[in-house]
Order: C-alpha cells, then structure tokens, then sequence
C-alpha cells in the first residue's frame, strides 16, 4: 500500500514523533521502516535492566496513546499507515530480556513484522473494535506481546 504522508509529519513535532521520526512517511512498508528505524533505540535500551526497561515500555505506551490518537485525529483518519510509534513500541516489547546480538534482533524484527501483518486473533479483533490512539497502540502491544512469547520460546527451547 502506497503512504502518502502529509507535510504536517515535517512541521508538527507530535505528527513527527508520531511518525516515527519520520520513517512512516516512507511510500511502501512504512510499518516495516518504523519498525527499522525503532532498532537504534532498542540499541540504546538493551543494557537497561529488566525493570528500568519495562519502565520505558510503560511510558513510551502512554506517550504512544497520547502521539497516535491527536495525530490520527488531526489527520481525520482512524490509523493512517504512516503513524509507527506503535511500531516503535511494538518492537521494543518483543525485545524485553533478548540477548545482546544482531541474529536475536533479526529474530524478534521477523517475529515483531509476522504478528503485525498477520494480525491474528486477539490483534485483528483490537485492529477492527478497538480505535482513537488507544486502539492504534493497543494492536502493536499485542503484536509486541505475542512476538515476545515467541521469541522466549525459542530462546529457552530452541537456542
């Protein structure tokens, strides 16, 4: 799907953020380059602890509600695909207690992509009845979740 992102994302600081810096204004796959661009900060995070990190998972989710919904709502649209902080966020969840390394940030990046296109169920019910920020945010985080099970799950039997 083609994104066209408006010029507000390049003048309004909350439309930025909630663009994911930018990276939403991509024209293909903006979920996938929000996803991307959230890699760096997860970079920055991983030698959080596991409290301090679940901390930034918190306060970014609220933020995220606050980002998506008044973006979404100046944008007059319920989710326009260019908004990725829940992307951002979604992310991060999935990585909470990964080892350090590229293969486990491939490993979650691939997981995190699956849940958020694939949206199964619960996700794709959220997606469909849940809206405002709070719905645009609540899909991601449990994308975010599943991914996280997933990935533990391979990492306690598998690696």
């Amino acid at each position: 799907m083609a994104n066209s992102a408006p010029a507000s994302v390049w003048r309004n600081p909350i439309h930025f953020l909630a663009f994911g810096l930018g990276s939403g204004a991509a024209p293909k796959a903006p979920g996938t380059f929000g996803t991307l661009a959230a890699v760096p900060f997860f970079l920055l995070m991983q030698n959080l602890s596991a409290n301090q990190y679940l901390m930034v998972l918190i306060v970014t989710s609220l933020i995220g509600i606050y980002l998506c919904g008044k973006t979404s709502k100046d944008l007059g649209v319920h989710d326009h695909a260019g908004i990725v902080w829940d992307e951002f966020v979604g992310f991060w969840i999935t990585m909470w207690l990964a080892p350090t390394g590229w293969q486990y940030i491939v490993l979650g990046f691939v997981l995190f992509r699956l849940f958020d296109i694939l949206k199964p169920w619960p996700i794709s019910w959220v997606d469909k009845h849940v809206h405002g920020g709070f719905g645009i945010m609540l899909d991601d985080i449990l994308a975010g979740l599943m991914s996280f099970v997933v990935l533990q799950a391979l990492l306690h039997f598998v690696f």
